[in-house]
């Protein structure tokens, strides 16, 4: 009888032990993964980069409703994970370029013929990637995020620079996506022609490393 009962109890304490193991294997789930939510953890070092979602431009425009300012229908992003920890959390990346394609650029601004280039200065940024799809971006400490705009208008050459303390955005896994809307930049140098306050969207997708669509968990 003593014999049957150990037995019994050795047996229920297995099998309580079994299912035990299996959250592990999810607690351990990063916050960004490839392949799906909960899929192959993204490396510390590897890059992930993104264009514009495709249909879709990135703007710069003079108010967060209008619709006056500049378009450019190319860009792209790069970035290097520096930490993917357990989710819930929060990753990092250091955003190390982000590019627009001065062809696909256009303007409607009174005065403005053309667009030369956008250059994003002050690089690199860090990127935090919450799990709940939060994303910000902030520039080095003493630096500040900073945009280069070069119009050609009816004068010449201007050149238009704009600041902003921070950006944020959402991540959304039904894309891969990343999401900027009407972020706000502060006129820090230019002409007359360059409008006060810039004010930045865009929509990267899909955000891939090596390929594979990044997803945040």
């Amino acid at each position: 009888m003593r014999t049957r009962t150990l037995i019994t109890l050795v047996g229920a304490v297995a099998a309580l032990s079994i299912p035990a193991a299996v959250p592990a294997s999810a607690a351990d789930t990063p916050v960004l993964t490839t392949g799906s939510a909960g899929g192959t953890a993204v490396a510390v070092g590897d890059v992930l980069s993104a264009p514009l979602a495709g249909g879709t431009s990135a703007t710069l425009y003079s108010s967060a409703t209008g619709t006056s300012g500049v378009k450019c229908t190319s860009s792209t992003f790069t970035a290097t994970v520096t930490d993917n920890p357990t989710a819930p959390g929060t990753a990092t990346e250091s955003v190390s370029g982000q590019t627009f394609d001065s062809s696909s650029c256009t303007s409607n601004v009174i005065g403005v013929t053309g667009v030369t280039s956008i250059t994003v200065d002050n690089l690199p940024y860090t990127t935090s990637v919450a799990s709940d799809g939060t994303i910000t971006v902030t520039p080095a400490s003493g630096s500040t995020i900073q945009t280069t705009v070069k119009l050609k208008t009816l004068l010449g050459s201007i050149t238009c620079v704009y600041q902003a303390p921070s950006l944020t955005g959402t991540a959304d896994n039904t894309d891969n996506s990343i999401n900027f809307t009407s972020q706000q930049f502060t006129k820090t140098s230019g002409s007359s022609l360059c409008f006060s306050s810039g004010y930045f969207t865009a929509k990267y997708a899909p955000v891939t490393d090596n390929g594979a669509a990044v997803y945040v968990n």
